[in-house]
């Protein structure tokens, strides 16, 4: 879905109160307390996370599932233990209603993520 919003607080204020806005909540809870440098703005109509680099994160809710926009996965979690069972689409990952954020290892993933990109590898697709 796209939300016609200027900042991350109007696109909070956007997203129907229902499973896809705790989960985005989860996602965007462990973004930010792995990394308060990054700054929070509204890119591509979704939530981002980028410093003076550039965007390392999207975060989206969408109709059936919320999606982690993270570039080439498979760059970050190179023999696939991280997201494992989890559903993996072209630099992005996504979180159904059944899927637990707290039963993954997205946090992690988010973590390793973060310290790539601070040391200037590519995680881009």
């Amino acid at each position: 879905m796209q939300y016609e919003a200027k900042t991350p607080r109007e696109y909070l204020e956007l997203l129907d109160n229902d499973w896809r806005r705790e989960k985005l909540l989860e996602l965007r809870d462990l973004i930010t307390s792995h990394d308060t440098d990054l700054i929070e703005g509204i890119n591509y109509k979704m939530l981002s996370y980028s410093d003076e680099r550039g965007i390392i994160f999207g975060l989206n809710a969408q109709k059936h599932y919320v999606s982690l926009y993270v570039g080439d996965a498979k760059k970050i979690d190179t023999d696939g233990t991280l997201l494992e069972g989890l559903n993996i689409g072209k630099g992005c990952i996504r979180f159904s209603k059944t899927t637990s954020v707290a039963g993954t290892n997205i946090d992690e993933f988010i973590e390793r993520a973060i310290a790539m990109w601070k040391r200037g590898e590519d995680t881009e697709c």
